[in-house]
């Protein structure tokens, strides 16, 4: 019923254009590490009015067969600021004709009346105690694209089996039902209740537990500016400094309102650092301020940008974020734990491809550290479950800057790391500390951890796949690499197929995930580096690190080290040249 998008379909039948036909109508979304996410457009691969309909019908069809109680309980909807206006599609009219669909049904539906962070979507779900809820969000992706992110009742995004589960239903009821386009449903029905003031007050009150040094943020001299990618985050970030004392942070206003368009930067994704911060470095230099707060356009990713003695900007990596991060939870907790608190009863958790600081720190302080699959929707599982077994978890984190610094949202969030990152520059500004000083201190105490991600593009399915079974099948058919270039190979790790030479039964401790392509290397010289396919984008990422003890301090020896090995990495392992990948900085 959507005019546009059955205009896009006539027009490529008009036309003779066969191949994007098949493109778009032989193939479905299926779950990646971010629920489903593509292209807005027509066709059954793309996110459009019919897709989402769709989508929502298999969900309720799920749902109704795990929960007697569904229509008591209840589902949430949230969405953030995406539209195109040659599909007719935004992100508030995919989120209607979700709810649409539940309404229907009689199912009840906390449908939030304004855009919202994506993190409010899991909180909502676990302090309303539904069954699920949806976002409609496509993060930091480019603005062609939007996306369906499914939360499961205990605040968690979906793992299998509920995915695989979830794409079955759908298959079943691809048909729409009565009542499933009918979008003014949420207006009209007295099913639907808008739970943001309850959430927002409750969420802002949960911030408070982890503020440690509120009466030093109230007097702090120091500046913060703010920029929201023309996304969500303005309203949120304001109202998250205000619960810890501070005066609000000054907004970029080019970039404090949404724009679907993301018209001052050259993608919404702030993880790709100086060149997307551009008017907020400059607007802090101005202003005074030194610490600069980036949410990405749904505000659940944070980067951070600090201006250090000699007048330059410092871009911290996700990883080196972590590593500050990790340090401050694990402070604050010792601080103000009881006496008979027990730290082997403390975790932190982190994704396989991201550092191995928190391991460190882990090991020399006696808590425990856990690795995950990729993807924050396994973190968020295995949070719920250590919480469920009496654990205390403190932060989690992904290298592609997603954090969660306690527990009140299992899922990463922007607006809460935000303010954390606030409160822990302002108290090291009372010890004459920077927080890249005590990035160092962290490194020297715990040993250097160089991180290098980056990532190659490639709109080729066929060479993806291609690239990786070279890797399977070497030197002869079956056999892994033992060597790059001048460095050995000690150890090889196939998420994909489940095979790990470390382990004595040569089995991955991580579940297999078939679905995409991801092979991490151990080397001699205690570098770990992974070769993996995005779960969102088209692209083929490495991640590369180099683990020292503390007392190997040469840091530039190490960032040498890295640099050859990475290099080697790209040209014996990726071929760039011969597989035609386009190189990130092009």
């Amino acid at each position: 019923q959507n005019q546009k998008t059955k205009e896009q379909i006539e027009s490529l039948l008009q036309n003779g254009k066969h191949k994007e036909l098949r493109d778009r109508l032989c193939c479905r979304l299926s779950f990646g590490t971010a629920g489903l996410r593509s292209a807005m457009g027509a066709g059954f691969c793309y996110i459009n009015d019919l897709t989402v309909i769709q989508s929502t019908q298999g969900i309720y069809k799920y749902l109704e067969r795990c929960f007697s109680d569904f229509k008591q309980r209840g589902f949430v909807v949230g969405y953030d600021t995406r539209g195109q206006v040659t599909s007719n599609c935004s992100s508030k009219k995919l989120a209607k004709l979700t709810a649409a669909v539940l309404l229907a049904k009689d199912v009840p539906v906390y449908f939030f009346s304004t855009y919202v962070p994506t993190p409010f979507v899991p909180y909502a779900v676990q302090e309303l105690k539904a069954v699920a809820g949806v976002m409609i969000t496509a993060s930091h992706n480019r603005k062609e694209d939007n996306g369906y992110k499914v939360y499961w009742e205990n605040g968690a995004q979906i793992t299998s089996p509920h995915d695989k589960e979830i794409i079955k239903c759908i298959e079943e009821c691809v048909e729409p039902w009565d009542g499933s386009w009918n979008e003014n449903l949420v207006d009209t029905s007295p099913l639907r209740q808008d739970p943001l003031k309850k959430i927002c007050d409750c969420y802002m009150e949960d911030l408070k537990k982890i503020c440690y040094y509120r009466e030093l943020n109230t007097q702090t001299h120091l500046k913060f500016v703010h920029t929201s990618f023309h996304g969500v985050g303005h309203d949120y970030v304001q109202l998250a400094f205000q619960a810890f004392g501070f005066q609000p942070p000054i907004p970029v206003p080019e970039q404090k309102d949404p724009d679907p368009d993301f018209s001052t930067v050259k993608c919404p994704n702030p993880e790709e650092g100086e060149c997307v911060l551009e008017l907020s470095l400059r607007l802090a230099e101005k202003e005074k301020a030194k610490v600069v707060v980036a949410t990405d356009p749904d505000a659940d990713r944070l980067a951070v940008a600090e201006q250090q003695e000699n007048g330059c900007w410092k871009v911290f990596t996700g990883n080196e974020l972590a590593a500050l991060f990790g340090w401050w939870m694990f402070s604050c907790w010792k601080e103000n734990c009881s006496e008979d608190a027990d730290v082997k009863n403390v975790y932190m958790l982190a994704t396989t491809v991201s550092s191995k600081i928190l391991r460190a720190i882990a090991l020399k302080e006696g808590f425990h550290f856990e690795e995950t699959l990729p993807g924050f929707k396994w973190i968020g599982s295995r949070v719920k479950d250590l919480i469920d077994n009496g654990k205390e978890v403190l932060f989690a984190f992904e290298e592609s800057i997603g954090f969660m610094c306690g527990t009140s949202v299992l899922d990463k969030d922007g607006v809460s790391a935000a303010v954390v990152i606030a409160e822990m520059a302002t108290y090291l500004e009372g010890k004459n500390l920077t927080l890249a000083q005590k990035l160092l201190e962290i490194y020297e105490t715990y040993g250097y951890h160089i991180s290098k991600t980056s990532y190659f593009l490639c709109y080729d399915p066929p060479t993806i796949k291609r690239i990786f079974e070279r890797l399977r099948n070497f030197n002869t058919p079956q056999s892994y690499p033992s060597c790059c270039g001048v460095y050995n190979i000690l150890h090889v790790r196939d998420v994909t197929t489940g095979y790990d030479s470390s382990q004595p039964s040569r089995k991955s401790v991580l579940p297999v995930s078939k679905s995409s392509q991801m092979i991490t290397f151990t080397f001699q010289n205690g570098c770990v580096a992974t070769l993996r396919t995005s779960g969102t984008e088209p692209k083929i990422k490495y991640y590369a690190e180099m683990c020292a003890l503390p007392q190997q301090s040469d840091r530039t020896v190490l960032e040498e080290e890295l640099q050859k090995l990475i290099e080697a990495l790209i040209e014996h392992f990726l071929e760039p040249d011969k597989n035609g990948l386009v190189w990130r900085s092009a």
